[in-house]
This record gives C-alpha cells, structure tokens and sequence, in this order.
C-alpha cells in the first residue's frame, strides 16, 4: 500500500533540497511531485545542474558533446522542470505526476486544478487548499507516493526546514484570508517577496 505526504516550503532551494533527500532515500523520481511558485521569475529555464553558474546546455554545445548522464541521470526529478500556468496559482515550475494532473484537472474543469490534484492523491480535504494558497503566496509544495512502511521515516526528511501549514495558515487569517479561492488573483512579483520577507 501507498500514501501520499506533501510539505510546503517557503522557497524552491529548500524544496529543491528536499527532493533531492527523497530521492537519495530511495524514492523513484517518478513518485515525486514539485509545484513552486515563479511570480517573481527565479526560475528562467537555464539548466545547471553541475552547479557551476553556466546553462549545462551552453557548456554541452561548446564542447560538442550531450549532457552527460552523470549530470542529467543524477538529477532525477529535478532535471525534468519546466513552467506551467495553474488557474489560481499563476507561473509555475512544475515537474512529475501532481504537476501533470493538476493541469490536466484545470484543462477539464474538474475539480479545481493543484487542489482537485491533491484531493485525488489523497491529501486530506482540509489541507490540499492550505497548500494550494501556500503556493499562490510564493511557496514551493513537494509531494510523494510513499511506501505505508516509509511513511514515518520519510516524513522526517521533508519535515527539514518545511512550514508548519496549521501555523502558517493561522496567520494568513488573522490577516484576513477566509480561505483559498481558485478565482482568486495569483500573487505578482512584489507580493511574493513581501509574502516571503514575512517569514525569513
């Protein structure tokens, strides 16, 4: 048996982190889901996967030569993101099956995008929207198909530097939020950093 678990970070680094302790612990890329935010354009598509400042691209059309499956095998999930659009969301940097089925339920009107996607996967009904409204205000969700026996153990390594979602979302009330709204306006640049700068 399987279970999902899903945890919000505040920025992609510590999401990006995250999946890659997922997958160093053992879970298949293709079971692992990120959705961040790119209001503010952080994301531009380059590909640096060795870490070294230069698009991988760039430096593969220089020497004439592939990415090699040194880089591009070991970055997993992470070699797969690409920008989407999310009714509700806005710019998104996406890759694996939530992205896929989140697009797929707003292209079908079902039920309501990241929100319907995560319902499905069986994210409870209470906090599939508090992640969709972490995620409109600049957060980045990370979110796997588990092993019912690793659930605990897997847990443990998203829980680093992840955002206490019943916390977070107590403060977005006592600012005035009633609740997600996939009709609502997706957060521009400014609003993001603002959202961020609250919690650093």
């Amino acid at each position: 048996m399987t279970t999902t678990i899903s945890r919000l970070y505040d920025n992609h680094s510590d999401a990006q982190a995250a999946v890659t302790k997922l997958e160093a612990a053992g879970v298949p890329h293709s079971d692992i889901s990120i959705v961040a935010n790119n209001s503010d354009g952080w994301f531009d598509g380059k590909k640096d996967r060795d870490g070294d400042g230069v698009d991988d691209r760039a430096e593969a059309a220089g020497t004439g030569a592939g990415v090699g499956a040194g880089i591009g095998g070991a970055a997993g999930l992470l070699a797969g993101l690409g920008l989407l659009a999310i009714p509700g969301l806005g710019p998104v940097v996406a890759a694996g099956w939530l992205a896929a089925t989140a697009v797929g339920a707003a292209a079908g009107a079902a039920t309501g995008g990241l929100v319907g996607a995560l319902t499905q996967a069986g994210v409870s009904d209470d906090e599939a929207p508090l992640y969709a409204e972490g995620v409109r205000r600049g957060g980045s969700l990370v979110t796997a198909k588990v092993a019912d026996v690793d659930k605990t153990r897997l847990e443990a390594v998203l829980d680093t530097s992840s955002v206490n979602l019943r916390d977070r979302s107590a403060a977005w009330q006592k600012s005035g939020w009633t609740g997600y709204d996939p009709a609502s306006q997706p957060y521009g640049a400014d609003e993001v950093r603002k959202e961020r700068a609250l919690y650093r």
